[in-house]
């Protein structure tokens, strides 16, 4: 089908907001590379709803928050709509799918030992090796987001200050700390690797590059990480944005004020940043008996 008259059915039938058209059609184009990615290429017209199911395990893999994951499917809902109304499709495959509920679940974490796990399968035999570790440390080392760190540029990096700058949600930037193993990776792979590939135009600046020398994609990210996980025998489902969660959690956990891991994370709302504060009962109550004024004796 082509995008065309289902845009121009939003435009004039719908009467929809610019922005609100893009998001449609962002939805559709999500799913239509999703179908390019398969082994079997299909037209997304005549996907089944396993297959969108599929696409939404795809979704999930990928990191996509639960709240994103309903947006989609309200995106997808109408489009199918929009072919039965034309009569391209006889039947939605979207009427067995189910929107998400949209509720405040706890994010997988990894402990320190299974991300050094997961570090140790890595092969630096390969041309990649470098830079797949300097990516781990800096996507734990820092809790950026899978997009924050695709594109990360050389000219954002401070190492003398202890800083990287970040283009976040919105085109919002920020400073985040970055330790000393995620800069020493990180100038290991641009030293060892990324100095001798032949650049792609327009990704001089970028960090992270793949072999052929233009910007790496999340899905080449979060593939290297599901590969990494499956060797290492880890039996959680993560993604890139795991690190993202170890990294909150770890801070918190160790004792770092919550305002200022949510300026790391670059949340906009501090409840955002208390999903983080799932602490085990034990270190609850060892907190309150040192801390809480009724408890000293």
């Amino acid at each position: 089908m082509n995008l065309k008259h289902y845009k121009t059915f939003l435009q004039l039938e719908k009467s929809l907001s610019k922005h609100t058209i893009e998001a449609y059609l962002h939805d559709v184009r999500l799913l239509e590379n999703y179908s390019e990615l398969k082994e079997n290429s299909q037209n997304i017209e005549t996907f089944s709803a396993k297959e969108i199911h599929q696409f939404l395990v795809y979704l999930t893999e990928l990191g996509l928050s639960v709240t994103s994951q309903a947006r989609i499917i309200s995106g997808l809902k109408a489009y199918y709509r929009f072919l039965l109304l034309e009569n391209i499709i006889k039947q939605s495959p979207m009427d067995l799918i189910d929107a998400p509920k949209l509720g405040r679940k706890l994010p997988d974490t990894l402990s320190l030992q299974e991300i050094e796990n997961l570090m140790a399968r890595i092969d630096y035999s390969k041309p990649e090796g470098h830079r797949n570790r300097a990516i781990i440390e800096t996507l734990y080392g820092c809790g950026l987001r899978v997009s924050e760190l695709t594109e990360l540029k050389l000219s954002n990096l401070f190492f003398e200050e202890g800083f990287i700058r970040v283009i976040g949600k919105g085109n919002k930037e920020r400073l985040v700390p970055i330790g000393t193993i995620a800069q020493e990776q990180i100038s290991i792979y641009l030293e060892h690797d990324r100095n001798h590939l032949n650049v792609a135009k327009h990704a001089e600046n970028i960090v992270f590059l793949n072999r052929r020398g233009g910007k790496i994609s999340r899905v080449m990210i979060f593939l290297m990480i599901k590969k990494l996980a499956e060797s290492s025998g880890l039996r959680k489902t993560i993604s890139p944005h795991t690190f993202r969660h170890s990294f909150a959690t770890h801070l918190i956990e160790g004792g770092a004020d919550l305002r200022a891991v949510q300026d790391m994370l670059g949340h906009e709302s501090i409840t955002t940043t208390e999903i983080y504060t799932h602490l085990d009962r034990r270190y609850l109550r060892e907190t309150i008996t040192l801390y809480h004024p009724r408890n000293k004796g």
